[in-house]
């Protein structure tokens, strides 16, 4: 029975083991990994929180307009008791009086309300305000969190791509060193070939090993912008090919742009109205507040400590109050106060069309970066095409022994340049698409 249990025990532990390395491991397309990182980045848990912060916040200043009970109660000994002087027959001579006894307790509860402060009704329109600035800031924190996945992803697949071309140059490189190195030891060719070769092929191994060091760094930055830790294994479903395919279209070129509802220029317009507010505080300040409570409490007095007898008296007391608070001259505070509040609404309007403006020309940049990465991709695929033949023809030509290893040289680079061109063209469209997508403040899918 022992044994089963033990052995029970251990599948169970293995099987946790098992499932915790299975939560380490993630399958994404670029669409599943946006939207995970929208659910689970680290600046979107934030603003997730700073949203119910914000609630609780505006709670909180619409309590102060409520009713406020408070209690108390109090108790008091005297270690010496004071001793009042009294002359009661006019004789000149004063008799020593104690008038209290020397414990007292007290015990009561108020109930105050508020019933106009013009500050108040200010602070609840401020308060709505702040929510929605937390509520912005988290929309503006998920079209960042796109982009930001968008450049994260494609980045790992750039270099993913990059070793992939750089092993295919390697194999090639290795292959005509060998046979360059075969002619050599046969004396048919020079050994400045062989050792030009060789100088190619090492800067191709080093960019090789560099390329997957960077490929490691890719993928833990992709794992911080989608919000888990750096060891979790990720594999990629989508390719760089697709994603460019995907990511071409023409059509959103010709997309209108509606400003108003941009999220940066709806963040201005919410700074205004932050302003607007702070201007009406301070203009509040000039009206009077007016404030009620009523109060019951009962006292006890007694030489030692009874109060928790039945048979001790205490005896009841009651007020109701009105308090009426009237702000009369302040020496030109207040007035000066409200005038710096009316310039930093003014300062509010100026960067309110600041803003639209350079929203507009943010959406016409936008446009004409990434026309100019369709057309570059375009370009770079020719012009590697064209790489590629004019290599192969000189490798033909350098065994023949027609052309240099120079040549040879001139041919290879101008291959390798293209093929970073390429590459880089095809992440260039995804991250030019991303950033038209945030620029037309296109919503998340």
């Amino acid at each position: 029975m022992k044994k089963y249990i033990s052995s029970v025990f251990i599948f169970f532990f293995i099987g946790a083991i098992i499932a915790q390395e299975q939560e380490k491991e993630m399958s994404l397309s670029m669409q599943e990994a946006i939207d995970y990182a929208i659910k689970n980045s680290y600046e979107n848990k934030v603003s997730i929180n700073n949203i119910e912060a914000a609630k609780k916040k505006k709670w909180e200043t619409t309590t102060i307009g409520l009713p406020q009970i408070n209690g108390a109660v109090d108790y008091q000994n005297w270690l010496k008791q004071q001793i009042q002087l009294v002359d009661f027959n006019n004789d000149g001579v004063d008799e020593e009086l104690i008038l209290t006894k020397k414990q007292t307790a007290k015990a009561s509860v108020t109930l105050s309300q508020l019933i106009f402060d013009g500050s108040y009704l200010v602070g609840l329109q401020s308060a709505k305000t702040y929510l929605k600035i937390s509520e912005q800031a988290k929309e503006k924190t998920e079209l960042a969190t796109r982009e930001a996945v968008v450049n994260a992803y494609g980045n790992v697949l750039v270099t993913e791509k990059s070793i992939e071309i750089l092993k295919r140059n390697k194999a090639v490189l290795e292959k005509n060193l060998d046979e360059t190195q075969k002619t050599y030891d046969n004396g048919l060719t020079e050994l400045e070939n062989v050792e030009q070769l060789q100088i190619t092929l090492g800067n191709v191994e080093s960019n090789l090993r560099n390329a997957e060091r960077l490929k490691e760094i890719a993928y833990q930055m992709l794992n911080v912008s989608l919000g888990n830790s750096i060891e979790t294994k990720l594999t990629l479903t989508s390719t760089l090919d697709n994603l460019v395919v995907n990511n071409t279209d023409l059509s959103l070129l010709a997309t209108q742009f509606d400003i108003d509802s941009h999220i940066d220029f709806r963040i201005a317009q919410n700074d205004r109205e932050s302003k607007r507010l702070l201007m009406r505080l301070e203009q509040s300040k000039y009206l009077p507040t007016v404030s009620a409570f009523v109060n019951y409490g009962v006292t006890a007095f007694s030489d030692s400590f009874t109060f928790l007898d039945s048979n001790q008296r205490w005896l009841g007391s009651s007020l109701l109050g009105v308090s009426l608070n009237v702000p009369v001259f302040s020496s030109f505070g207040r007035s000066s106060k409200v005038r710096q509040a009316k310039i930093e609404l003014e300062n509010a309007d100026i960067r309110l069309e600041e803003a639209k403006q350079k929203l507009n020309l943010q959406v016409e940049t936008a446009k004409s970066e990434y026309q100019l990465g369709i057309e570059n991709y375009e370009t770079a695929k020719k012009n590697l095409a064209l790489a590629e033949r004019i290599e192969k023809k000189q490798q033909v030509k350098f065994f023949e022994g027609i052309s240099s290893s120079f040549d040879l040289l001139q041919a290879q680079n101008q291959l390798y340049t293209q093929q970073n061109n390429y590459v880089q063209s095809m992440l260039n469209v995804i991250a030019k698409k991303a950033q038209l997508e945030n620029a037309l403040n296109i919503p998340l899918k």
